[in-house]
């Protein structure tokens, strides 16, 4: 009666059957009970033997029952155990009538088995259903202590169910009302069964399902959910011993085999099946966790066999299938041939064991077999191999590598002999790919081997999705080759890296690539090390697509911090560096978004896109245009993404300014910068964005991030200093420039204060003045505001006609005073009137000066005030294009002044030899040096003067700077 797997579950064709384990699955054996074994083997068994059964049918009825009689009052005068499986020597005419008609050996009779499988078969061949119930009854009374008993019962009832099943579920059912229900209170009140005849009548009660499930053949089927439903009762309300374990799994594998073998199984849909398979994986995850165990191949055969029912299992069923089989195989201990090298050397296994264990695996790879091919697709695939990752990414080098070898069969088996039905390419499987992918640095040489040829199988089964007859363009090398050597491993990414980009989608590139990123912060440095390098050769050599930038980044963003190699960190940075210099835009896009930029934590990733002089050149670009997406203020509110970004792009500026790798790139673009964030400060000051200017304190240290108006006031002020012009940032300091541009009301003046510093310093004037001359050209007020007071103030330039043409200079100003604004339309007409735009008025105003200046130096001069204001005028109209030699002069007459006794005069003086020190340029500024020393001490001095106007006046700043 044992059966080879073979024959009870038919195997598919496999080419590959050459591979060790796999010829060990054509060999696997179904596990059957003790009992049917033994009469394979033994005494013959009476069912098998046509001539006796003929022998029993033609007995009459009246002949029939004492021969029933006399074997049941046989079996139960010497139905206790005894430990020998033979009867006494007995005296019994019927029992000598019986070996008489039946021809039977006297010694055979003495066999407790052979008497209950009679005992059987006579009451199969019995036409009484009264004598039947009544000789069962009897039957089922005995006691059922011992194993052997148990199963001979079991058998007997078996045999009966072929011909009286209905009788036979009826004498179950009255058994487990009265007898198994008295066992199971009685357990449930820990106490002791001092009638040990039916401790273990649970265990009868399941076999005896078996054995009907056997013997009644297809007359089963409308009864397989109420016996597995009995099954399941008589499993869960026991205790669980290794005498349940064992009649559970048999009754299951009997029931299992009845139904692989019944083809009208498929016009049934059995309910029950999804509670069985869970007291299976109850069974198996209790299963001792060592080699030589019997019952796991078996659980997983069985779960295998009841999978191909209809319905199928349901995904959740067969996940908790996946993960139980799975957690029970791969957490055995190694073998010794997997003993990790500096490991003890595990004891020499029993044959036996190594065969156990042998079978286990092949049980495993036949389960994930029979689940695909119940649904053929790539989406079934995807799911069974999800359920390895955590086995794949195990911390145990045999665990991984049994998960390897696992899905390695596992792929062998789909692309030799699996047509997926439909195609799919579901995303996940770069994910699995990407898993796999990191095994290629494994510790374990077999494993490291495995997992090539499983990314090869993947590869393989995507093209054959695609409906293409060549090869994955990763082609036989895996095939050819079990390891690689350290000097073409380059190319051996190098050619992944292409096949990853042209054999999966966007989608699965996308996941594979978030795989790889998630495992740079292992401390396995070796996986961390080809993560990163294989990441820099997708991004150099293939590159992603723009869609994909915004997922990589993310995950960038989240891993970066924790990668604990610094040599790693340099790579995947450098990877960012090709990701940046690919997809600018996408790229500032998506970092913008990451955090607010006062966090700084993606200030690594901004360095990174330093790194290249072009890229970081094109993001200052890019950032300056953000800046500039600024709504108006009636669509601020339902426009707050837009002004989100712009706000964004300020923060970034901001911090980018102290960013030493952005420095030069920070230089290239000042002029710029400069118009962007003049522009964005009168923005903010029109939408009312003023929190945080007031009470700022420079030298506090605080954690608060900045208001929007001061973040854009400091990055200004950031903008001179980073870019080594702090000769004017020092300047507008000492003026207290910087307090004018805290508000609207003086923010013009602070931009002309600003702008004379420039010219006096001569810092980008020149490029400045190109900036100022599109924005005068846009349509926005406030670019016409910024860049009128900055031309203006250039036109004091003694090189600004070298950048542009007075006529181009004329026609802006006339196109000025057009203007709605009335801020543009007046310095429009200032800078129209000005003296650099008319140079035959600058003659005139220069021997103007020279006049007043000998009427100033004469002794007795009167009106002292009246002169310095005149002077003062001039010198405002002249600007820089003054004479040397009379300014000089009038500064050292202006410094005997200092201390007159009229308040008018000294505040006069010193105010006027400010102007003086202001209107020398950066070329003749060395003349005026040592007048401002001689200055300073008496400036100082009367910053305590008696006088306010004199003490508050900005001279002595104007002469330090």
């Amino acid at each position: 009666m044992s059966s080879r797997f073979s024959e009870t579950f038919p195997l598919t064709p496999w080419r590959s059957s050459s591979h060790p384990l796999l010829r060990e699955v054509l060999e696997l054996e179904f596990g059957v009970s003790d009992m049917e074994l033994e009469l394979e083997a033994g005494s013959g068994c009476l069912s098998l033997q046509e001539e006796q059964t003929s022998r029993i049918r033609s007995l009459m009825a009246t002949e029939q029952s004492p021969l029933l009689e006399a074997i049941c009052r046989c079996l139960e005068e010497h139905g206790q155990p005894s430990g020998s499986e033979l009867l006494p020597s007995f005296e019994d005419s019927a029992i000598q009538n019986l070996t008489k008609i039946l021809c039977l050996d006297p010694q055979q009779a003495k066999e407790k088995v052979f008497l209950l499988s009679l005992y059987g078969l006579m009451l199969r061949e019995c036409s009484d259903a009264a004598v039947v119930k009544r000789y069962l009854t009897r039957l089922l009374d005995m006691s059922h202590q011992s194993c052997s008993q148990r199963e001979g019962i079991a058998f007997a009832v078996g045999l009966a169910s072929a011909s009286h099943l209905e009788v036979v579920w009826a004498m179950l059912e009255h058994l487990g009302r009265t007898r198994f229900l008295r066992s199971a209170l009685r357990d449930t009140q820990q106490e002791s069964d001092p009638d040990l005849r039916w401790k273990w009548v649970s265990s009868t009660a399941l076999l005896c399902y078996g054995q009907m499930a056997t013997h009644a053949k297809e007359q089963i089927l409308p009864w397989v959910d109420n016996i597995v439903s009995r099954m399941v009762y008589y499993f869960s309300s026991s205790s669980c011993d290794e005498t349940l374990k064992s009649s559970f799994l048999s009754a299951a594998s009997m029931l299992t085999k009845t139904l692989q073998q019944e083809y009208n199984t498929q016009n049934y849909r059995f309910t029950q099946i999804p509670e069985l398979v869970q007291c299976l994986l109850c069974i198996l995850q209790k299963e001792p966790n060592f080699l030589a165990s019997p019952f796991r191949p078996k659980i997983i055969l069985v779960v295998l066999g009841l999978s191909k029912l209809r319905p199928h299992l349901k995904p959740l069923v067969k996940a908790r299938v996946l993960q139980v089989c799975f957690s029970s195989v791969f957490k055995l201990p190694p073998m010794p041939t997997e003993t990790p090298e500096g490991c003890p050397a595990l004891m020499q296994l029993d044959p036996s064991a190594k065969v156990l264990y042998k079978e286990t695996m092949c049980a495993l790879s036949l389960l994930l077999r029979t689940f695909v091919t119940e649904n053929s697709s790539m989406d079934e695939v995807c799911f069974l191999l999800q359920h390895t990752e955590p086995w794949l990414m195990s911390d145990k080098s045999h665990e991984r590598q049994r998960a390897v070898q696992s899905i390695l069969l596992f792929l062998q088996y789909l692309v030799d002999t699996v047509k997926f039905t439909e195609e799919a390419t579901p995303s996940v499987l770069g994910h699995q790919i990407g898993l796999l992918t990191l095994l290629w640095r494994d510790e374990d040489k077999m494993t490291c081997r495995y997992s090539y040829q499983c990314v090869y199988l993947l590869l393989q089964l995507t093209v054959q999705q695609k409906g293409k007859t060549q090869e994955a363009v990763y082609p036989n090398k895996l095939k050819q080759r079990e390891s690689w050597s350290p000097r073409d491993w380059e190319a051996k990414l190098y050619s992944m890296a292409k096949a990853f980009e042209q054999d999966l989608t966007v989608a699965q590139h996308t996941h594979l690539v978030l795989t790889l990123l998630n495992s740079l912060c292992s401390h396995n440095h070796l996986r961390c090390d080809l993560a990163s390098k294989l990441l820099l050769m997708m991004f150099e050599e293939a590159g992603l697509k723009a869609e994909q930038v915004a997922e990589v980044l993310h995950s960038l963003f989240q891993e970066l911090p924790d990668i604990p190699l610094q040599d790693v960190q340099q790579t995947v940075l450098k990877a960012m560096t090709t990701l940046g210099s690919q997809h600018p835009q996408e790229t500032v896009e998506v970092v913008l978004s990451l955090c607010h930029p006062s966090e700084r934590r993606t200030l690594p990733l901004w360095k990174a896109l330093a790194a290249d002089c072009r890229l970081a050149r094109r993001v200052i670009t890019l950032l300056y245009v953000k800046l500039r997406l600024r709504p108006p203020w009636d669509m601020t509110r339902s426009s707050c993404q837009t002004q989100l970004i712009s706000l964004l792009a300020l923060g970034t500026i901001y911090e980018l300014l102290y960013t030493q790798e952005f420095r030069s790139t920070i230089r290239w673009a000042f002029a710029g910068m400069l118009l962007g964030l003049l522009t964005q400060l009168h923005y903010l000051f029109e939408l009312g964005a003023v929190e945080g200017m007031a009470d700022y304190q420079e030298d506090m240290l605080d954690s608060k991030p900045l208001g929007p108006c001061r973040t854009c006031l400091e990055a200004l002020k950031g903008l001179f200093w980073t870019s080594n012009y702090w000769e004017v940032f020092a300047s507008i300091q000492l003026l207290r420039g910087w307090e004018l541009l805290e508000q609207l009301d003086t923010y013009a003046d602070g931009v002309i204060l600003l702008a004379r510093a420039m010219v006096q310093h001569d810092c980008e004037v020149k490029a400045v003045l190109g900036q100022a001359v599109i924005s005068l050209k846009s349509v926005e007020e406030r670019d016409n505001v910024v860049a009128i007071l900055l031309l203006t103030e250039f036109l004091n330039s003694p090189e600004v006609f070298q950048y542009a043409s007075r006529k181009k200079l004329d026609n802006l100003l006339s196109q000025g005073l057009g203007n709605c604004n009335q801020l543009v339309r007046a310095m429009s007409l200032k800078g129209l009137s000005s003296a650099a735009m008319h140079p035959k008025k600058v003659s005139l105003l220069r021997n103007r000066m020279a006049g007043l200046l000998d009427s100033f130096l004469r002794p007795g001069s009167k009106d002292l005030t009246g002169l310095m204001a005149v002077l003062h005028d001039i010198l405002q109209c002249l600007g820089l294009q003054g004479v040397v030699s009379v300014s000089l002069k009038l500064a050292q007459h202006l410094l005997s002044l200092f201390e007159n006794e009229q308040e008018e005069v000294r505040g006069g003086a010193i105010l006027l030899f400010g102007d003086v020190i202001s209107s020398c340029s950066q070329k003749t500024r060395h003349a005026f040096k040592n007048l401002a020393f001689q200055a300073v001490v008496p400036l100082l001095l009367h910053l305590v003067d008696p006088c306010p106007q004199v003490a508050l006046d900005p001279t002595c700043p104007r002469c330090i700077s």
